[in-house]
């Protein structure tokens, strides 16, 4: 009998995600968020799988409807049902807005999905608040 080997099943991307330290003062932005395209239904369940465990679930994810592809209102994401809104009235086009209930609202820069990796790094560790790199 004869064994035909399979190569490796390719890795997930990583998550381009950078999250501001915490803090007791109120922050205008909680991270940054580098996606890889702007379809929204295969991004947002890595983005939500990458988030703290202290934020919850989360329920509700407004974009900025100008910039994202068309979603449904709603999508399920590790069984759980996920509201999805898109404004034009953000006031941060740029941005992702993410609501837990009873947990809170974290609010994400949007980096370009087409920035290069020498723009867009030391733009997440700006807007974090992060000079290590």
């Amino acid at each position: 009998m004869t064994t035909a080997l399979q190569p490796p099943l390719p890795s997930p991307p990583l998550l381009r995600l950078r999250l501001a330290p915490r803090s007791g003062m109120p922050r205008r932005i909680d991270g940054v968020w580098w996606p890889r395209s702007y379809d929204l239904l295969v991004e947002l369940p890595r983005l939500l799988a990458g988030l703290p465990q202290a934020w919850g679930h989360i329920s509700s994810v407004t974009v900025n409807g100008a910039t994202w592809s068309v979603t449904p209102g709603r999508m399920l994401v590790f069984n759980q049902v996920v509201r999805l809104r898109r404004s034009t009235t953000m006031s941060a086009p740029d941005t992702v807005c993410l609501l837990a209930p009873s947990r809170g609202r974290w609010d994400l820069l949007v980096v370009p999905p087409d920035t290069p990796p020498d723009t867009a790094e030391p733009l997440m560790a700006a807007a974090t608040g992060d000079d290590t790199i």
